[in-house]
């Protein structure tokens, strides 16, 4: 039987069809709102994966280039690898859902969103993100839901429910939100430096909507909705665990107290290893279910100590950092180096400039957009002391590095007064968490080494939670063992003047308004402390780019002239290349980019190409190169390309009788312009040029 249901959000109509397509899924929807449709499935393997300790959920979002009426580019013609954007995507319907499954629940379970329609104003991934709450919703999947998910823009401090693309455009604000009815569970956003205060407006705004959305989802399970099937979580024997406790709990708390992080995990395993022997022969086959047991205790006590005694493993302060320290030029030949080092999380962050070419082209489902500037982050095995391939970036490296890309974009320069492409790329050298915010000071520092007029320095921290219902507390730059145990990790990037990046992700149900306005508090605290660190190193760009980088020139001319600069077929602009070495960028506002190694190179190209343009005026004089030569004149070039003739009888004073007597193909002649008839035709004159001869007496 199909279904339709129907919701309005933000003066748009929302349609929810089930039952209608993808039937053998254990839940589906098509999920409409103007011309974007997506259909969006949920379905989970019958029985639970052995042997692991995590749940495989695995959420893709599909880009169809039929959506908008394109076919793929290239030789293959299909769509291949996810785009970035895809990938972001994918990590938005991930994030808010995975913390809603029930503990102990290891079916594989695996949800799609495929757009099948995209109207740019009617955003894809909102769409595909209430779609997955509703398939998740009246599937028999277990899952504790529904969640909701909004955009949200802002425009002169007005707040703006899932804005259209004009709006964004205009707006100092790009934020998701996704939440239950009670609680905001994701949140990410790139703002152009906004107060605190208004992004707590925009995010507790955006949670009214979700709660509707939540209500309507209900509605829809309600009434089509498959009842929950049930599961077996495997615990472990009552025996063991005491007996684990009894030989192991002291030894594992002993050594959480060491503030090293190599040594306190070097410390751990020894441990687990020492009573995996121990019980070997009492409880064989029993490793997996010790190393879980052995886990809860670390996690029972790390979060006892930081919630009751505010003690945390490496005796910090609650809102204390670790230790900064900030490096810059390590690097001579890269146009640009940083190294930011906070406790035992290290990123070095390289800075390339490049010519208006070297933009990254993207052809998305919205429309291609050139990416001038690209922040690329890296973690390689070395950094937690591990060993395992070297594979293509993961959704791990592109969402970090989409984090701190966002997080600089307000402060770079616009393409007038800094043409260059920038490219950076954050290199984590040691991680012990953070390192995505540890690759935003990295950046800022590496830029300003750069010599890249940023407007200001940007830094960003991390945040933690952890709670046990009653007691609360908000950490202040949280490293790895208080992220993997906590509840919540929130990272917030900013100037001094306000926010310009932040995520959140919340493995409880949720957080208040009253701990979301805490943890923003604390994290401005702590961003003009790092602010401060940094700024004692560097706190202005360069004077000058590096003597490696490329010299960008540009000069702007009629674009009805650029076609006469290109030339047939790229004669003219090939030859300009040719003999300077230089890369040119046109663009059809008649703006020219001439990107060189050498200042010199790079002003001759400009003469030659202001040569071109030049108009040819009478009485002006020029130096010229023979061409031709006929029994008439000469053919003179005065201009790159633009001939004149010089008639056989203005060659000079006296008679000449043939012009090769006086010029020669190829020799250099100065000439004046004496006419431009209505055709267009050039006359010159030597003769003008040359002093009169004396007359005989």
């Amino acid at each position: 039987m199909i279904k339709e249901f129907k919701y309005t959000i933000a003066d748009k109509e929302i349609t929810v069809t089930i039952g209608k397509v993808a039937k053998q899924a254990n839940g589906a929807c098509l999920v409409q709102c103007g011309e974007t449709v997506i259909l969006v499935t949920a379905v989970a393997s019958k029985e639970p994966r052995e042997g692991i300790d995590f749940f495989p959920l695995s959420c893709d979002f599909e880009e169809k280039l039929y959506a908008v009426g394109k076919i793929p580019g290239g030789f293959i013609k299909r769509e291949g690898k996810a785009t970035e954007k895809a990938t972001l995507i994918s990590r938005l319907i991930d994030r808010p859902l995975r913390p809603l499954f029930p503990e102990g629940y290891k079916n594989d379970v695996q949800i799609i969103a495929t757009s099948l329609s995209v109207e740019p104003d009617c955003s894809p991934d909102i769409l595909a993100m209430i779609g997955s709450s509703i398939a998740l919703s009246i599937s028999d999947i277990p899952f504790n839901g529904p969640t909701g998910s909004v955009g949200v823009g802002m425009i002169d401090g007005e707040v703006i429910i899932n804005p259209t693309i004009e709006q964004k455009e205009k707006s100092d604000l790009e934020l998701t939100v996704s939440g239950t009815e009670e609680a905001i569970m994701m949140v990410e956003a790139g703002c152009n430096r906004l107060q605190e205060k208004d992004v707590l407006r925009a995010i507790l705004r955006a949670h009214e909507e979700i709660k509707g959305i939540c209500k309507f989802i209900k509605e829809i399970q309600s009434e089509v909705g498959k009842e929950k099937s049930e599961f077996k979580v495997d615990l472990p024997d009552e025996n063991l665990v005491n007996d684990v406790k009894e030989f192991a709990e002291s030894k594992i708390v002993d050594a959480l107290k060491d503030e090293d992080k190599l040594s306190r995990e070097n410390n751990i395993d020894e441990i687990i290893n020492e009573t995996k022997e121990h019980f070997e022969e009492k409880y064989p086959e029993s490793d997996k279910m010790i190393s879980k047991i052995l886990e809860d205790i670390q996690v029972k006590e790390v979060r006892r100590l930081i919630i009751e005694d505010k003690i945390r493993p490496d005796n910090r302060k609650i809102d204390e950092i670790r230790q900064l320290s900030c490096e810059r030029g390590l690097l001579p030949r890269a146009h640009g180096s940083g190294l930011f080092t906070r406790g035992q999380t290290q990123v070095l962050s390289v800075v390339t400039l490049g010519s208006p070419s070297d933009v990254q082209v993207l052809d998305g489902l919205i429309e291609e957009e050139d990416k001038r500037y690209m922040h690329q982050y890296n973690f390689p095995p070395y950094s937690v002391g591990d060993t395992r391939p070297l594979r293509a970036p993961g959704r791990r490296e592109i969402g970090h590095g989409a984090l701190a890309e966002r997080a600089l974009v307000p402060v770079l320069p616009t393409v007038e007064e800094f043409p260059y492409t920038i490219r950076v790329v954050s290199e984590v050298l040691e991680s012990n968490g953070s390192s995505s915010q540890a690759s935003i000071c990295g950046s800022t520092l590496a830029l300003l080494d750069a010599g890249v007029p940023i407007t200001d320095s940007v830094a960003g921290i991390a945040m933690g939670l952890m709670s046990d219902g009653n007691n609360t507390t908000i950490l202040t730059d949280i490293q790895g063992l208080e992220d993997h145990f906590g509840d919540m990790d929130f990272k917030v990037a900013g100037t001094r003047d306000g926010i310009t990046a932040l995520q959140m992700d919340i493995k409880i149900d949720g957080i208040s308004e009253e701990i979301l306005t805490k943890a923003l508090e604390q994290a401005k605290t702590a961003r003009l402390q790092i602010l401060d660190n940094m700024d004692n190193l560097i706190s202005k760009p360069e004077s000058d780019i590096s003597k490696y980088a490329p010299r960008l020139m540009s000069i702007k001319i009629d674009p009805e002239k650029v076609r006469e600069v290109i030339g047939p077929g790229g004669k003219t602009i090939n030859k300009i290349i040719d003999e300077t070495g230089v890369t040119i960028d046109t663009q059809d506002d008649g703006t020219i980019t001439i990107t060189s190694d050498t200042t010199e190179n790079g002003q001759k190209a400009i003469k030659m190409i202001e040569d071109i343009v030049a108009e040819v005026e009478v009485g002006k004089s020029y130096l010229g190169k023979v061409m031709r030569i006929t029994n008439f004149g000469a053919f003179i070039d005065i201009l790159n390309g633009k001939e004149g003739l010089l008639h056989i009888s203005k060659i000079a004073h006296e008679r000449v009788n043939k012009v090769e007597d006086v010029l020669n193909v190829g020799d250099e002649v100065l000439v004046k312009v004496t006419e431009i008839d209505n055709m267009g035709r050039i006359n010159l004159s030597r003769k003008a040029l040359l002093p009169k001869p004396e007359e005989k007496k």
